[in-house]
């Protein structure tokens, strides 16, 4: 965090902390966007006493417009680190509880075979009502299958440069993802092509260095890198367009939840092979870019148990470009 960006009593206590962070190898990304937003807020609130106390942390753990339980839980979380480190530094300071907040009751939405049909012609239909070259628009059927196809996070796949695609070899090399490990990942052949038709349609644009080795993989209609906030907005449609109720409040469906049913589904095509889920876990787990056994378990859960339709009646329905599970080894 730049000098620039807080203003506050507590900027060059911030500015440390985050340092401290990022020398233990943690992004800490998220968590300096919260404590810029609190620096703003003391700012608001006069504060200029170092050291915090209950009644300006009660006040930041207001619940604001909209703002949803799992929200309120880090920037509370991330303020109660920041109050622990100016402990340690002996500053005298109010360090506020967490709040109750039971992340384990959350269920991602799986969706079925024919959803995930859905979502691709949905997403193969989509046109732009006016101009806009900021538009996401062109990336959409490449990025959802690519999504389905490799079970990779949006962030990451947003983040890929073009020199990161092996189109002939059908592998994507992910670099600095969220657990801070590189990986590669496999791609199915049908995958491949997809990814190649994007490219031939992608490089006519007439747009300069589309084709650089650093330039972005998946980019807008005039070559810039494509935005969160975009994608989420296309996404929405192509989900009205399929006919997939949106709940809102956290329950999806989310395109994130294309990874979990990438997992799911990954699992029943191995069962449905008469692979043992319990002996393909750890290859999953690894081809995920899990840090440990107990992240990819859920999705074992969630196939056998709160889905055990989808064991039983699968009609033969499988999406071409989901990729092979590598066979165990010796």
């Amino acid at each position: 965090m730049s000098s620039k960006s807080c203003w506050s009593v507590f900027s060059p206590h911030i500015s440390d902390f985050i340092g401290l962070k990022r020398s233990l190898g943690y992004k800490y990304k998220e968590e300096e966007r919260l404590l810029y937003r609190f620096d703003q807020f003391l700012l608001n609130q006069g504060h200029t006493s170092i050291g915090l106390n209950k009644v300006i942390c009660d006040k930041w753990a207001n619940r604001l417009h909209n703002e949803a339980e799992l929200t309120i839980y880090s920037k509370v979380k991330v303020v109660k680190q920041l109050a622990e480190y100016l402990r340690e530094q002996g500053i005298k300071t109010y360090v506020p509880q967490l709040p109750k907040y039971s992340a384990n009751t959350f269920i991602p939405y799986i969706y079925s075979h024919e959803e995930i049909n859905k979502i691709f012609r949905a997403c193969d239909s989509l046109t732009m009502k006016c101009r806009n070259v900021y538009s996401s628009l062109l990336i959409m059927p490449c990025l959802l299958r690519l999504l389905y196809g490799t079970g990779i996070r949006i962030s990451e796949a947003l983040s890929l440069k073009n020199k990161d695609i092996n189109i002939s070899g059908r592998y994507l090399t992910l670099k600095d993802t969220k657990n801070g490990k590189d990986r590669l990942v496999s791609m199915s052949g049908s995958l491949a092509e997809v990814c190649k038709d994007y490219l031939e349609y992608r490089n006519k644009l007439l747009v300069s260095g589309l084709k650089r080795e650093n330039g972005p993989f998946l980019v807008t209609l005039n070559g810039g890198a494509c935005k969160h906030g975009s994608v989420h907005r296309w996404f929405r449609k192509v989900l009205e367009m399929a006919g997939i109720p949106f709940t809102g409040n956290r329950k999806g469906p989310r395109i994130h939840d294309i990874r979990h049913t990438f997992a799911c589904h990954s699992f029943l095509k191995l069962s449905d092979e008469g692979v043992d889920l319990y002996c393909s876990w750890p290859y999953l787990s690894t081809y995920l870019g899990h840090q440990s056994l107990e992240s990819t378990e859920q999705y074992i859960r969630l196939t056998s148990q709160m889905y055990p339709e989808l064991l039983k009646d699968t009609d033969g329905l499988y999406v071409d470009v989901l990729p092979a599970i590598p066979a165990k080894t010796t």
